[in-house]
């Protein structure tokens, strides 16, 4: 009786002291089950250190904007990431201030604030071709489009929108080659456009 007593006492011991352990496994795996069920990597529930470090700053990565053509959103060949262009949506409309019509220097703030916005929602369509945007070696290529007024030439203040919420995402390897270009019309009355691409390993 004595060494069944002190089997338990022993199972108590180590089931108290790994009790912290059982918890998390737990959770990975019913993040497992439920990855299998609808067929969508794990990582998609799992806030990688990227959208940490844009929450800590109050910025939430939004959901991928729907494709309005026969497009994706991203596509990856090889070890590089490709957006199609993205707008400055919010919850499917585009942004009040700064994301409809041409840009002037009246306006490029706001302009500025809409290609933030739009860079954003390029990063969410990459997350959702590789899981998990800490897989992101390296971000490559910026270009931004921005439906212009006559004589307006600061596109490249309006990128800086987007250049910059990359750089507070990636640090050092959030600087990219950029370009920015005046355009008449972009689609939706949209104010800016922009493509991304990045790189990752593998």
């Amino acid at each position: 009786m004595a060494g069944k007593g002190s089997r338990n006492s022993k199972k108590l011991y180590i089931e108290r002291k790994f009790a912290h352990i059982r918890a998390p496994l737990s959770i990975c795996y019913a993040l497992k089950v439920l990855s299998a069920i609808i067929k969508t990597p794990i990582n998609t529930f799992i806030m990688s250190q990227i959208e940490a470090k844009l929450q800590k700053a109050g910025v939430m990565l939004p959901e991928i904007a729907s494709p309005a053509g026969i497009y994706v959103p991203a596509l990856r060949f090889g070890s590089l990431v490709y957006t199609s262009g993205q707008l400055p949506l919010v919850d499917g409309e585009l942004m009040e201030q700064g994301g409809k019509g041409k840009v002037n220097e009246i306006n490029q703030a706001q302009a500025a604030m809409a290609a933030r916005i739009a860079a954003l929602n390029a990063l969410a369509a990459v997350k959702g071709v590789i899981g998990d945007l800490d897989m992101i070696e390296k971000v490559l290529k910026l270009t931004v489009f921005v439906a212009s007024e006559s004589f307006f030439s600061n596109q490249h203040i309006v990128a800086n929108g987007a250049s910059a919420v990359l750089y507070e995402a990636f640090g050092e390897n959030g600087k990219h080659v950029r370009s920015a270009v005046g355009v008449a019309e972009l689609p939706l009355n949209a104010s800016v456009e922009l493509e991304l691409i990045v790189g990752c390993p593998g």
